[in-house]
């Protein structure tokens, strides 16, 4: 079945893209504003797109109470810093509630039972229930017609200890941060725990297998 995204209304297509480009990490953002109050929402139009310097990249749609930047999005065109979180299996609830849009007073991580600790060089503070937190400054935001692809240049990264298993050589038990998944619909998220290892081939062995070595 082709889909022709030409011919397609926008949320159409949206819904086609949601539903086939899964699993997707999760960003959970934590922001600042001017007033100091704390921002949290989730996102999963979220990934790293360069490793030098290091960037990862979120994607803010328009807000749902009409016209105008959703609170994420305008908390870090003013402070120029945000916190990426990652979900756990053990924070996925936490997130959900994080997720409803609250008044911009509201400090949604207060709402989720969630401690908000101080960051190490950003404003914004991580959530401490989190097993993996990154200190973003803003790069480059790209404007994307209804979204902002808010470009973030990581400047430092908390792992939970238990997770770290070399800290000298950056070696990460990476099944143990026990992360989720967005996947399709409303409602649906995938667990990392069930893996499929598949070894690189290298170009010499490639070559031997051709020959029938």
């Amino acid at each position: 079945m082709l889909f022709d995204f030409s011919q397609l209304p926008p949320g159409e297509g949206y819904k086609l893209m949601v539903n086939t480009i899964v699993p997707r990490p999760i960003a959970w953002v934590v922001t600042k504003s001017e007033q100091g109050v704390v921002n949290a929402a989730p996102f999963s139009f979220f990934n790293a797109f360069s490793g030098h310097p290091p960037i990862l990249g979120v994607s803010v749609g328009d807000s749902p109470r009409g016209p105008g930047d959703k609170d994420t999005l305008a908390n870090i065109k003013a402070i120029g810093q945000f916190v990426v979180c990652l979900v756990s299996e053990s924070t996925a609830h936490a997130m959900n509630v994080t997720a409803t849009d609250m008044p911009p007073e509201v400090d949604e991580l207060a709402e989720a039972n969630l401690t908000a600790v101080p960051s190490a060089l950003v404003k914004p503070p991580r959530i401490a229930e989190s097993p993996v937190a990154i200190e973003c400054e803003t790069f480059q935001l790209v404007e994307l017609g209804s979204n902002t692809l808010v470009l973030g240049k990581v400047l430092a990264m908390h792992v939970r200890d238990d997770c770290v298993l070399n800290a000298e050589k950056h070696y990460i038990d990476t099944p143990k941060l026990e992360l989720i998944g967005r996947m399709h619909g409303r409602g649906w998220y995938a667990k990392t725990t069930d893996r499929l290892e598949i070894r690189r081939i290298s170009l010499a062995d490639w070559a031997a297998n051709k020959g029938g070595g």
